[in-house]
């Protein structure tokens, strides 16, 4: 397994409670829309056996072409030590990258897909819109739908609604209200259905699709394949 060691260049503060980290792309370090990567701090490999406390799975926020890497994360008051140490770092501090993957990549299948988010779950979608919006061969429309009873809404720039290209964006901030739309996005029996949030989140949503006749190849989950029954399965969703 190979270890990305890189520097953060840049911290952008997205809201009171959302930040992105901007990191240094290490040579070789190669991702697609989509991906999500192991980001650990520093001292996470110092013993035998891996610190488990310093690494969190996270969502690149960012394509290769705008020359860093983006981690995007809530950090609250109250959080864990992995979060509280991370509040602390600044540019030059280094941190590492490995198993980089993506469960999530666009899929350009002549469909209409729909990007369903929770809060910051948005950074693992914004990639797919900046992809979408440079080549939107293959992908009738994207509509995103996100829920952030923060009301911070998250890169408003990207996720504008654009009638030229298709693209479609919504943000409400209560879950009733959220909900609903979902009802009304899933009349859609041919759509292709983009969810990330937390695993109640997920299993909220396929539940609510599944009941409105929407099959389990329509929907995407940033999971690895294995896990994916996990949330799919019959009796999960019933």
């Amino acid at each position: 397994m190979q270890i990305y060691w890189t520097k953060i260049n840049q911290i952008i503060e997205e809201s009171a409670e959302v930040k992105t980290y901007m990191l240094d792309c290490p040579e070789g370090f190669t991702w697609e829309e989509g991906s999500h990567t192991h980001f650990a701090l520093e001292g996470f490999n110092a013993d035998e056996k891996p610190n488990r406390s310093l690494i969190r799975h996270m969502s690149i926020s960012t394509l290769p072409h705008e020359g860093s890497i983006g981690i995007t994360t809530r950090i609250k008051e109250q959080c864990s030590e992995f979060k509280s140490i991370l509040r602390n770092l600044e540019v030059g501090h280094e941190v590492a990258l490995f198993k980089t993957h993506s469960n999530v990549p666009l899929k350009r299948e002549n469909k209409n897909i729909y990007l369903l988010s929770a809060g910051v779950g948005l950074a693992t979608f914004r990639p797919l819109v900046l992809d979408y919006l440079q080549r939107n061969d293959n992908v009738n429309q994207i509509h995103s739908l996100n829920v952030d009873s923060s009301r911070a809404f998250l890169f408003t720039d990207v996720f504008e609604s654009n009638p030229n290209q298709k693209l479609t964006t919504q943000f409400v901030d209560n879950r009733a209200a959220y909900y609903e739309e979902v009802k009304h996005l899933a009349q859609d029996k041919n759509g292709l259905f983009y969810i990330v949030g937390s695993d109640d989140f997920l299993v909220e949503n396929i539940s609510l699709l599944r009941k409105q006749g929407v099959h389990s190849e329509q929907i995407m989950l940033d999971k690895h394949e294995q896990q994916r029954p996990n949330f799919l399965s019959e009796e999960v969703t019933h």
